[in-house]
């Protein structure tokens, strides 16, 4: 059986990155987010989203990549995930394709790569050449975290 699903594949520091489809909500463009006090130095802050607050995450500072500094922030993107009720913004540098992908083209990710652990990937996806990192969006924030940040 060639199950598929459907996965947005989106960009940080030139490395590919994906995210299944039902997890995201929308893709906004950049507008610079107000600073929240005393959250988590990946959050950059908070902005309007059909009239409630969207925390917005940085993914490369989530996962202490090293930041391009040539890059325009203004090209940026911001990724609406939902999980239940709640929902969070997330920060790439560019939102590449929507494609569909076959389920056994994703291979269980190794313990942790480049330090991004495995608990926010559901898996690696072999790609025209590349290697996609499949993210699970539902864990980039721990419940302690999305306690800090919801207040």
């Amino acid at each position: 059986m060639n199950e598929e699903i459907k996965i947005l594949i989106f960009c940080i520091n030139n490395e590919y990155y994906a995210a299944d489809i039902m997890e995201v909500e929308r893709i906004l463009g950049y507008e610079v987010p107000t600073p929240l006090p005393d959250s988590p130095p990946f959050i950059e802050g908070v902005r309007n989203y059909e009239g409630s607050i969207l925390p917005i995450l940085k993914l490369s500072k989530r996962f202490s990549l090293v930041e391009d500094k040539t890059k325009d922030i203004n090209d940026s993107k911001v990724i609406v995930a939902k999980d239940g009720n709640s929902k969070l913004g997330i920060l790439v540098d560019v939102v590449s394709e929507v494609r569909d992908i076959k389920i056994e083209n994703i291979e269980e990710p190794p313990e942790i790569m480049k330090g991004i652990s495995k608990r926010y990937m559901k898996g690696l996806i072999k790609f025209e050449e590349k290697i996609i990192i499949f993210l699970n969006l539902k864990s980039i924030l721990t419940d302690d975290e999305k306690k800090a940040i919801e207040g």
